[in-house]
């Protein structure tokens, strides 16, 4: 009766490792699947961060139109601004070169607004004079080099030059 019993509790050894067996599989690729899936969505808010850095370029072009006085000239893909502060006149001009939207003080290049990893597929400047003043509306297309679907965002924006208030 001892044998038996012994057999019996090798038979119970192997049920018990294809539980265990079966149980850490099934942990394992719940696991998996939650980071599989975190990973995911990590990358698409690393991408929605990117692309808000649109709004980031319309700010400080926003901010340069406010200081303004003037407007040089303007077209569809370029900005040039006169500006006035305290006496000293200087020249605000955005460009679109490219993919790239650069920025000019003096007719010195101070950089790219848009980092590498975002591109600027559209942009447009239009003006609006009234009696009251002159003011510049803004469209911006940016996407994202990161975004395997390719989505393009837009932002706009109409801002009123120091000088016509």
């Amino acid at each position: 009766m001892r044998k038996l019993r012994k057999a019996e509790k090798k038979g119970y050894a192997i049920l018990e490792l294809l539980f265990y067996v079966a149980f850490f599989s099934v942990l394992t690729l719940t696991v998996v699947s939650a980071l599989l899936s975190m990973s995911k969505t990590f990358k698409e808010t690393s991408r929605q961060a990117e692309i808000l850095r649109g709004s980031a370029i319309l700010e400080r072009i926003s901010s340069e139109i406010r200081q303004a006085s003037a407007i040089d000239s303007i077209s569809t893909t370029n900005l040039q601004l006169n500006q006035d502060n305290a006496g000293v006149i200087s020249i605000a001009e955005f460009s679109l070169a490219g993919t790239d939207l650069e920025f000019r003080r003096d007719g010195g290049l101070v950089g790219d607004l848009n980092p590498p990893n975002l591109l600027v597929s559209a942009l447009n400047f239009t003006q609006i004079t009234t009696a009251a003043g002159q003011a510049v509306k803004i469209s911006i297309s940016v996407v994202s080099v990161n975004d395997p679907a390719g989505r393009t965002f837009d932002f706009y924006d109409t801002i009123t030059l120091r000088g016509s208030y």
